[in-house]
């Protein structure tokens, strides 16, 4: 049976029609403007089909093939040490995530494993001691909340990956994954406001000792605004990839002209072969992809020496300081053609990515002024320490206007800066700033169902100087007096 009617018998046969390399087709489904369902097939069955199949395929989301009907993680709670599977709700589905909270009800839990879709059993667990050491005893690396990342997809409930600095996941003893200069693709869908400016927040191929011993021996997604090696126009973030002895947008080691990408989940790309590579990324919601970059390898990079680990969330040699979430990722055996990587854009985006509907953490959202309809916004995008904060007409693409309200109350914007009451301040006029999140009741803050975010600390509100609407008006802390300069609602 030829490709493309094979292909057309595992979907349905009503949705858009993509066409790989060599002729093949898939359709991508969906049941009804804004409310998408799963497919019939799987980004791993788009690269098998078009010649580079998965060797890995992780996810908290949902299954990467269309008969997956096997664990996506496995979750611990610390009331009893015991553990749980989190599964699909059917073959090639989504996660059944109300596994997990009913197993995590009333207790925390971390996730210890991410399960491997592939057949190979490259699975992730947690990270051991590399040339930097994590901060668990004997150098080991956290393992991530399992409750900090809630996110809907198809409609339904689930959970991502949340790295924060610390936090890394890796296995050093790999089946059929690249090594030395042997060709493959790698993706990862990431919350595209979640991440910071330091090293690395990666997902892909790595050296098997966990030490920099040597450029080459690496290639991985990174994604953040990195701009200690390479990096891009703009502030940032970029999608980038992790050589070893640097990050490289490009083949220049340092500047290369690549735009920021914005958007609240990032499909991000990174492949290689001999002497050539390629960084392509775009929304996963919606749209196709952007190539960022496509050439020759950098000076030093060729031939590669890819020693074929698979790491998330830390860099080659476990720096843990990088900050990033992971929904979906697959490492692949050769080189994706780009119709392969459109087709599995395509599917990702119909898989139907979205912020979680309600509860904290609340995630990548803009806060917007009850008075001045207004955002909440860091000035041309500083991300320098007592910048005050202000009410800016709301721009749906900036990243100083997203925040994050997290597990531990912090309000975070670029993924490392907090709402800050300045000089721990506690009297009317104390100024809002942003600054280097740190574990400060000043920088913790209640978001209250009256539409009122109060201080912690000082039990004041946020608050709109003077009644003020206008663009440039600063935001503050007062006693809480119910006008509407002081009211605040959430918008994705």
């Amino acid at each position: 049976m030829n490709v493309k009617r094979r292909l057309s018998r595992l979907l349905a046969a009503t949705g858009t029609l993509l066409v790989l390399a060599g002729g093949a087709s898939i359709y991508v489904v969906s049941d009804a403007p804004g409310v998408a369902r799963a497919a019939g097939t799987g980004p791993c069955d788009i690269y098998a089909s078009g010649g580079t199949p998965c060797v890995a395929a992780h996810s908290t989301t949902r299954a990467l093939y269309g008969a997956y009907n096997g664990p996506l993680y496995q979750v611990r709670r610390s009331s009893d040490n015991t553990t749980r599977d989190i599964g699909v709700q059917s073959a090639g589905g989504y996660v059944d995530a109300a596994t997990q909270d009913t197993f995590c009800a009333n207790t925390n839990c971390v996730i210890t494993i991410l399960y491997d879709q592939s057949g190979r059993n490259n699975r992730l667990t947690q990270a051991p001691p590399g040339y930097w050491p994590g901060p668990l005893p004997g150098g080991w690396d956290n393992l991530a909340d399992a409750k900090a990342a809630p996110i809907t997809i198809g409609g339904q409930k689930a959970y991502g990956v949340y790295i924060a600095p610390g936090t890394g996941y890796r296995n050093n003893n790999t089946n059929g994954v690249a090594t030395g200069d042997q060709p493959e693709g790698i993706y990862a869908v990431v919350d595209g406001t979640h991440y910071n400016q330091w090293c690395c927040f990666d997902y892909g191929n790595a050296q098997t000792d966990g030490q920099a011993d040597e450029r080459a021996i690496m290639e991985t997604v990174y994604f953040g605004a990195n701009k200690q090696w390479g990096y891009g126009a703009g502030a940032g973030p970029w999608i980038m990839a992790d050589l070893e002895w640097g990050l490289f947008s490009g083949v220049n080691a340092g500047y290369n002209n690549i735009a920021p990408i914005n958007h609240r989940f990032v499909t991000a790309m990174v492949k290689g072969e001999p002497n050539h590579w390629a960084i392509r990324g775009g929304s996963a919601q919606s749209g196709g992809l952007t190539t960022y970059f496509d050439g020759r390898r950098p000076n030093g990079y060729h031939p590669m020496k890819k020693e074929g680990a698979i790491l998330l969330g830390i860099g080659g040699d476990n720096s843990v300081t990088g900050r990033g979430t992971f929904f979906e990722g697959v490492l692949t055996s050769g080189y994706p053609t780009a119709a392969t990587e459109d087709a599995v854009q395509a599917n990702i985006a119909a898989a139907g990515y979205a912020p979680s509907g309600g509860g904290n953490p609340t995630q990548g959202v803009q806060l917007v002024g009850a008075q001045s309809n207004r955002c909440v916004d860091v000035p041309n995008g500083t991300t320098t320490n007592g910048t005050q904060v202000q009410l800016w007409d709301c721009i749906s693409n900036s990243t100083a206007q997203r925040w994050t309200h997290t597990a531990g109350k912090q309000l975070q914007v670029y993924g490392n800066k907090c709402l800050d009451a300045s000089g721990q301040g506690t009297a009317n006029g104390t100024q809002a700033i942003i600054w280097d999140c740190h574990s400060g009741t000043n920088q913790q803050w209640n978001i209250n169902s009256n539409g009122t975010i109060t201080g912690v600390q000082s039990g004041l509100c946020l608050d709109a100087s003077s009644a003020g609407t206008a663009n440039g008006t600063k935001l503050l802390l007062w006693a809480c007096n119910g006008q509407q300069n002081q009211r605040w609602s959430t918008r994705s």
